[in-house]
């Protein structure tokens, strides 16, 4: 099939509510100006969930990413208008908080809003009443106050952004019901309508809770389910001032000047928010509610516009789920009590697993695009990304958390989304902790030594589906004399002094750690070498038994992931690998003939059998000679270890002598008991997570997807390293040409913590005086100089340790800085890396 150039790529969108109308816009200005968006309903309000969508735009959440999007959705929307009525309305926002947890919760959200340069001010109760005078600031222990938040009018930024992408050629067809995905050898060729076929080299289904449908129709699975959300809106209150105090009257509400005034105020702790409506009956408030039941859709069953009584996203209203709701709205409020509930509806739109969108393109049927689960909040950066994606072919902004191929085959069915989609509705105004874990389904994916853990009383978190270990009760009596500093309630949740005995006897014995839910990739074949040489920046034209750790770079040098590659025959190779999204990339990329790339993590296991004993342990169990000499560091074999067959490989994540050892899943739970069996003599212990991190912490090594992303380079990162450019071309190697360690701007660095009681646990930002001096005539002294990526305490140097990055001017070592946690502030300093063991004796002996 001939191709068309990119940019006389006839683009397909299906879908034009804010999400559609928003991709169309950014398409058309990058030159893409055949886009025809289809919808079923009648434009601009065609009945999804932009027709409802009470427009709220809060920036800061715990994502950087989502925090972007937002942005820019903000900035986007102020710019636009429509009749002289602008498209944003930056009334602000206004959390409150009536629990200490959640006053807590606040200074942690003003953390996130300075790491990721959004401006917010935590506020007094009487200062919040000012903002807000009809709030009972009795009840309050404070607020954070975000002005630059506000009101996305999105039937209006619909109608902005149709206006020009029309104007540079595109074209919207309202009454338009998508019946079919055509496609021909693995690609997308058009789409079927009531009124006709559509040609097209890329569709988007950028259709909102009706992307299950769609996606069905092409083949391709989209984790989302519609939820319906409750809303509703109060008779005139007079309450409610215009900006200069005046009380609007009905009929007075569309005169030139009349605007909203009060911030959007969310009280999280009975999951509400409120949000000012002004009309022809006057100013009133709408209250959005996510305290009741969860109310699944089957998108399949959705009427059709002119079948929906309101609109398809519209369900009737539900007094009896929404009466509780009004109560706590009342205690907030009181002068709620002389008022009613004037009118309601129950809201569909879209939650998937672990509340972010569904982005990207299928690689099943190629040209077919997801854009689906996202809201009004984050909708302009969303289309912007994707938009980037399709025309550059990589998106500016990190996606990682948002691609479509980074949920598990596991986490795809229907009951697991029923369970996490729900679960995702209920706790959108809960306190999550980084690492708390959903509550069902579990236990889904074990590793094979799940028995043998539960016996050892392990505490296990949830990533994935698989149930990790982070702590053993069964050490708990190695950690009686240990001194720790205390812990706030925030570092101590999900976490036990247990943890620190599990390094300690890492660092002076040996430990098992259980590393099955490392995603194990093979890649064979003839042609695999070269492949994977071009795929990587590091050189694998070694000798079969060689380990390599190396990068994936997207076309840009970003780092899409770090892996570690052992060439185990000429023609096979065993990659660890980070996410589906890394087996989704290589697949992508793999030739036609001649490799063969496929996921075996769900056939095998691994241990990994770390100390200064874990030689002791081994070698008595193989007829292989295990020494340094006969058995290297960045090495691998294969093994029998007592009655097991295994492919040991000489890693360490952890910086102690140790080794990676693989084998069939069936044969798991007899290679845990070989290993326990060996080990009592030297004092094993199982080890879980929560030392793991310590360790590696201590030892400098980045977690992708954490310390490192496609927005960074490898030289930024630290892991220049694993870049060969001499090897030969590969994927990213002309994007890094002229970029060294020494011409960087900014850098991954390491910092200790001064007192060595103090802990912080990642996203904080990072302030610097010195740079603060040189910014004193520009920027405010106030903005943050980075923003903490990694952090633990570290139990080997007997002090906190974080990553964070920082300008290069910053990271240097000796260099003072302080990191806010909770709005303390937290002094640090610059460290040089690895903290532990920079000679690399521990593990090469």
């Amino acid at each position: 099939m001939s191709r068309t150039p990119a940019h006389r790529s006839r683009v397909v969108v299906i879908g034009a509510g804010i999400v559609g109308a928003s991709l169309a816009d950014e398409l058309t200005a990058r030159g893409w100006t055949e886009v025809t968006v289809l919808e079923q309903g009648p434009l601009p309000a065609p009945g999804g969930s932009t027709s409802h969508a009470p427009g709220l735009v809060f920036r800061t959440g715990p994502s950087k990413t989502m925090t972007e999007f937002a942005v820019y959705t903000a900035e986007k929307f102020g710019a636009l208008d429509v009749d002289g009525l602008p498209c944003f309305h930056p009334v602000g926002g206004l959390e409150v908080a009536t629990t200490e947890a959640r006053w807590a919760d606040l200074h942690r959200k003003a953390g996130l809003a300075a790491s990721w340069g959004v401006h917010g001010e935590l506020l007094t109760p009487r200062r919040c009443k000012q903002l807000w005078p009809m709030l009972d600031e009795t009840r309050l222990y404070g607020g954070f106050h975000t002005p630059d938040d506000g009101l996305a009018r999105a039937v209006l930024a619909c109608r902005a952004q149709i206006a020009r992408a029309e104007s540079r050629g595109a074209r919207f067809l309202e009454r338009h019901t998508v019946t079919g995905i055509e496609q021909a050898d693995g690609r997308v060729t058009g789409v079927v309508t009531d009124r006709g076929t559509f040609p097209a080299d890329h569709v988007v289904s950028a259709a909102g809770f009706w992307g299950p449908v769609i996606g069905a129709m092409a083949g391709v699975d989209v984790p989302l389910l519609p939820l319906a959300h409750q809303y509703a809106t109060t008779d005139p209150l007079p309450q409610l001032a215009g900006p200069r105090g005046e009380v609007l009257s009905p009929g007075e509400a569309g005169r030139p000047g009349a605007e909203e005034s009060l911030p959007i105020l969310r009280f999280q702790d009975r999951d509400l928010y409120f949000r000012e409506h002004l009309d022809a009956a006057g100013r009133r408030l709408g209250i959005g509610s996510y305290a009741h039941r969860p109310m699944p859709v089957d998108p399949f069953t959705v009427p059709a516009y002119d079948d929906a009584p309101t609109m398809p996203s519209s369900l009737p209203f539900t007094p009896d789920d929404f009466a509780p709701s009004w109560q706590d709205s009342v205690g907030l409020l009181p002068a709620l009590a002389d008022s009613r509930v004037a009118e309601g509806f129950n809201g569909v739109f879209s939650f998937t697993p672990d509340g972010m969108p569904v982005l990207g393109e299928s690689r099943e049927l190629r040209g077919f695009w997801l854009a689906e689960a996202v809201w009004v909040t984050h909708s302009a950066g969303v289309a912007k990304a994707v938009a980037e994606w399709m025309t550059d072919g990589r998106p500016a902004t990190d996606l990682h958390e948002c691609d479509l191929y980074r949920f598990e085959d596991a986490q795809r069915s229907p009951a697991y989304l029923a369970d996490r989609g729900a679960q995702s509705f209920i706790e959108v105004y809960d306190v999550i902790h980084p690492l708390q874990p959903m509550d069902r389904p579990r236990p889904l994916r074990t590793s094979p030594f799940y028995p043998r853990q539960q016996e050892l009383g392990a505490y296990f978190l949830e990533g994935g589906g698989w149930e990790r270990p982070h702590w053993y009760e069964a050490n708990a009596p190695l950690a009686e004399g240990l001194e720790l500093p205390a812990r706030d309630a925030w570092s101590a949740r999900y976490w036990s002094p247990i943890a620190a005995a599990e390094a300690k006897a890492t660092r002076e014995r040996v430990a098992l750690y259980d590393m099955t839910p490392l995603r194990r990739l093979e890649v064979t074949g003839p042609g695999a070498l070269a492949f994977l040489q071009h795929m990587t920046s590091n050189n694998l034209a070694k000798k079969p038994g060689a380990v390599t750790y190396t990068l994936l770079l997207d076309e840009a040098g970003g780092i899409r992931s770090d892996l570690t590659v052992a060439r185990l025959a000429p023609d096979r190779f065993q990659v660890g690998a980070n996410s589906g999204s890394d087996l989704d990339w290589l697949l992508r990329h793999a030739p036609a003939e001649g490799v063969q790339v496929r996921d075996i993590t769900p056939g095998t296991c691994c241990i990994g059998v770390w100390g200064p004993l874990a030689r002791d342990l081994v070698q008595p169990l193989t007829r292989d000679d295990f020494s340094h000499r006969a058995f290297g560091y960045f090495r691998a074999r294969h093994t029998h270890l007592g009655h097991v067959p295994v492919t040991a490989m000489r890693l360490s994540y952890v910086g102690e002598l140790g080794w990676e050892l693989y084998t069939t899943a069936d044969l798991g739970l007899r290679l845990w008991d070989t290993l326990w069996a060996a080990g009592r003599r030297h004092g094993v212990i199982a080890a879980g997570r929560s030392a793991f991190n310590s360790l590696r912490l201590e030892k400098g090594y980045r977690a992708w997807g954490h310390d490192m992303t496609t927005e960074h380079n490898p030289y930024e990162a630290g892991v220049g390293f694993a870049v060969r450019p001499d090897k030969g071309d590969f994927l990213g190697r002309d994007a890094l040409a002229g970029i060294g360690e020494d011409t960087v701007s900014r850098r991954l660095t390491c910092l200790t913590l001064d007192d060595p009681s103090a802990v912080v646990l990642g996203k904080e930002p990072v302030h610097s005086p010195t740079l603060d001096s040189v910014r004193a005539g520009g920027a405010p002294i106030s903005a943050p100089a980075g923003y903490v990526t990694s952090a633990a305490y570290g139990y080997t140097l007997g002090r906190g340790i974080a990553y964070a990055w920082l300008p290069a001017a910053v990271s240097v070592p000796g260099t003072a800085v302080h990191i806010e946690y909770f709005g303390e502030k937290i002094p640090a300093t610059v460290a040089r890396e690895p903290l532990f063991d920079p000679q690399m004796e521990r593990i090469r002996r």
